[in-house]
């Protein structure tokens, strides 16, 4: 039944990533890929609040179904981080240096500082 989870979460958090760039690319200059960065770190905000979710005394308060419908079907559908390897290649190939290290740089940093806050949230929603 995991694998079931695991599609359907998939599923959504595709559509939701897809959603996201679109609205995104509508206000972004088409250059920076301003959508994914936003995917990747709010991805991140989200897996560390649920990866963090726990009782008082630690055990965990979502199932196993739930943690693979969320955790890895809904956020690994979500984030994109084989999108953000092309965009960056893409960028570098562009000879636009700077926006490819900017892009490295801005998406791993806010993305572990995303999924710190993510944790840190969760064990203080959870005591």
């Amino acid at each position: 039944m995991s694998y079931l989870w695991v599609a359907v979460g998939g599923a959504l958090g595709s559509m939701g990533r897809y959603a996201v760039g679109r609205a995104v690319a509508r206000l972004g200059d088409g250059v920076f890929p301003w959508g994914t960065l936003i995917v990747n770190v709010s991805g991140s905000l989200a897996i560390g609040f649920l990866a963090g979710l726990a009782t008082a005394d630690g055990r965990a308060v979502l199932s196993s179904d739930a943690r693979a419908f969320l955790l890895v079907g809904v956020l690994g559908g979500f984030t994109t981080f084989s999108s953000f390897s092309l965009e960056t290649l893409n960028l570098v190939r562009a000879d636009q240096w700077i926006g490819g290290a900017v892009n490295v740089l801005a998406s791993v940093g806010l993305c572990l500082i995303a999924v710190s806050i993510g944790f840190a949230a969760a064990s203080a929603f959870s005591r």
